[in-house]
């Protein structure tokens, strides 16, 4: 069954391409140890899922207890939406191309946990937008989040509920943002390499224990930046 859900995907994409169309994949996975290699070059393209729009395709739900999914979106306007409910999860992608959008949810339900999860996003180019929610309530432990922003303009969201996790953040350009939000119990890591002139950055680690620990090296001109490391102190905002 997997197999004809495949064949059919391609025979769907040649089509949208015969008829001068954006690309569109949709995949509905269930079950364990689940492997996704997927390329899209061009513009206006969508993998997804979650708030997709061209072609009414709905999309992108991963579920299944172990993942590695490799995506590679070459070119600009392209969007990757959906929720990934997984456990030992490993992910890559990698975008080339400007106003490209990102948006995914990993074990939003709390069905595994999202335990041992291994995020990896590699970006060149401007005004992308990008948006992480990973595990739920003190869940994803020892996540390990990597990111490597090359460009500008670039808006960067992410969320982890975690008990320990690793998250490394370089950034080279200018006008980016950067929304960090780490909750759980403890043993939040979050290290920020950033250079380029009027960043944004904001930063919250909120483990209901201590042991969170945060890095930020930057260089540049003209920016804000807001840190609150809170651990069920008096609230307290930038």
């Amino acid at each position: 069954m997997k197999t004809l859900k495949l064949m059919s995907l391609i025979v769907l994409m040649n089509v949208s391409v015969l008829y001068g169309a954006d690309n569109e994949i949709y995949i509905d996975q269930s079950g364990a140890t689940f492997n996704l290699d997927a390329e899209q070059l061009g513009s206006g393209n969508i993998i997804g899922g979650t708030d997709a729009i061209a072609g009414t395709m709905t999309a992108l739900d991963l579920d299944g207890g172990t993942q590695t999914i490799d995506i590679n979106q070459i070119g600009s306007s392209n969007k990757f939406l959906g929720d990934i409910t997984a456990d030992n999860f490993v992910g890559f992608w990698e975008f080339d191309g400007s106003t490209n959008v990102f948006n995914v949810k990993i074990d939003p339900t709390n069905t595994y946990g999202a335990d041992g999860s291994d995020v990896n996003v590699d970006v060149t180019g401007g005004t992308n937008t990008f948006t992480l929610d990973l595990g739920t309530t003190a869940l994803a432990s020892n996540a390990d989040v990597d990111w490597v922003i090359n460009g500008d303009g670039n808006t960067l969201d992410f969320n982890i509920n975690y008990t320990d996790a690793t998250n490394d953040v370089d950034v080279d350009g200018n006008d980016n943002t950067i929304n960090f939000t780490g909750q759980g119990s403890a043993g939040g890591y979050f290290k920020l390499n950033q250079t380029g002139n009027s960043r944004t950055f904001n930063i919250q680690q909120l483990s209901t224990l201590d042991n969170d620990w945060l890095q930020i090296n930057s260089t540049g001109s003209n920016g804000t930046i807001c840190i609150n490391q809170n651990d069920q102190g008096t609230s307290t905002s930038c």
